[in-house]
């Protein structure tokens, strides 16, 4: 299938999802702007999500609207992009995101699921449908569009840009942890946190900790390291591009199955993820240069580009469940059995890769 654009063509890519899944969707952007250099592109997202894009120079600008929108907002953001677009496209196979690239371009395209009524109605809604794929990783997934569309792809995904305050960024080499995921079955423990911490800084490193504006954050980073002079707490200061610029500059990354780790993947920095009952098949980081060997559902280290993926490989591993309870504040067996050596030595790996590079590019 090959879409005639005119020039200056305007685009809308819908992604009403969380914010790595939104990160995950750069790829596909990117791969519309080279295809489409004159185009005017823009993101319908989530409010809330919309940082995870600012900076991004193959968008013209992002459209939000409530996670959970009253009837009126819908409709009125129906009138707003009433066949405003040459193209829209729908990232997701839900209803809503079909409905809003419907409504809002001359030509639509988009993902679909399965089989059965809906999946037919909204393949009559779509121009061109591109049926999901459970077993890709969602980054090639979604570049499926690109394919679909007849357009390269283009396996990058594009970290929000900017710069972080010289006062908030270590006079010395440093690493970034960031321990809270959103929800509890993808947290690692208070004492394993605790013994990388010291660790980092047994190797020379200043730390610094992130995590966002909650209370929530907050209280659970006091409990792991108040405010004592070990750990260096950021959370809730940084922007989104502040916290690129920060992560992309640090001698290595370390956190759990969260968007941030997602962006520290995306940033360059050398980054080591803890992942529990997630697929890291599906949502596994995406690394610098993308992911030419998927990554494989369960090991004890594994390495893709600048991207060190930790497990504890029990025989459950993944489960792609909510924890052990089945529900987000559950605990993970995987994860709370995890040793702090095991990512000690992938941090070992990550920095010996970085201390390498540098002396490359010195030499």
């Amino acid at each position: 299938m090959t879409i005639e654009l005119p020039i200056n063509a305007r685009i809308l890519v819908v992604a009403l999802r969380r914010l790595g899944d939104v990160l995950l969707t750069t790829p596909l952007i990117r791969s519309l702007k080279q295809a489409y250099p004159d185009a005017t592109i823009e993101a319908l997202v989530f409010a809330g999500t919309e940082g995870i894009l600012v900076g991004n120079p193959d968008l013209a600008g992002t459209i939000v609207i409530a996670a959970r929108p009253t009837k009126r907002e819908s409709l009125t953001l129906i009138r707003r992009l009433w066949r405003h677009y040459d193209l829209a496209i729908s990232t997701q196979t839900g209803d809503r995101p079909t409905g809003f690239a419907w409504a809002a371009g001359r030509t639509r395209i988009g993902m679909v699921e399965g089989a059965g009524f809906m999946a037919r109605l909204k393949q009559r809604m779509l121009a061109h449908s591109v049926v999901t794929d459970p077993e890709l990783h969602r980054v090639a997934d979604l570049l499926r569009i690109a394919d679909a569309l007849g357009i390269p792809q283009a396996e990058e995904l594009v970290p929000p840009a900017g710069a972080v305050r010289p006062d908030l960024r270590p006079d010395r080499p440093y690493a970034v942890i960031h321990a809270v995921p959103m929800f509890r079955y993808k947290r690692w423990t208070d004492d394993g946190w605790r013994a990388l911490a010291a660790g980092l800084t047994a190797r020379g490193l200043a730390v610094v900790a992130t995590g966002g504006p909650s209370e929530g954050d907050r209280q659970y980073l006091d409990k792991l390291w108040g405010a004592g002079p070990e750990v260096r707490r950021l959370d809730g200061v940084l922007t989104w591009p502040e916290l690129a610029a920060l992560i992309g500059g640090a001698q290595v990354y370390v956190g759990p199955d969260t968007s941030v780790t997602h962006l520290a993947a995306a940033a360059g920095a050398p980054t080591v993820a803890l992942y529990g009952p997630t697929d890291p098949r599906l949502f596994g980081p995406w690394p610098i240069g993308g992911l030419v060997d998927p990554w494989v559902a369960a090991g004890t280290i594994q390495r893709r580009g600048n991207v060190w993926l930790v497990q504890n490989p029990l025989p459950c591993l993944p489960c792609q469940q909510e924890g052990c309870e089945r529900h987000r504040e559950s605990y993970s067996q995987c994860l709370d059995e995890l040793s702090a050596a095991q990512v000690l030595g992938a941090v070992d790996q990550a920095l010996a890769r970085a201390v390498a590079r540098a002396s490359s590019a010195q030499g």
